[in-house]
């Protein structure tokens, strides 16, 4: 039996602030996590604080599409 649409989708987060200094160079990445979150308690797009390891800082993460 296969289900429609599942309440709990794998999301990625990234950093917002190696995004925007991303056209002048200055960071070597953009930092990534990959978690899970339900749907139908967060509808909306998810944002997080977590550490980037290329800003050497906590920083916010926001969910983007795949």
């Amino acid at each position: 039996m296969a289900k429609g649409k599942d309440v709990r989708v794998t999301i990625i987060l990234e950093c917002t602030s190696c995004v925007r200094n991303d056209s002048k160079k200055e960071s070597a990445g953009i930092s990534r996590y990959i978690t899970q979150k339900n749907r139908h308690n967060t509808p909306s797009r998810l944002e997080l604080r977590k550490f980037c390891s290329y800003c050497y800082k906590h920083t916010i993460h926001g969910e983007i599409k795949k």
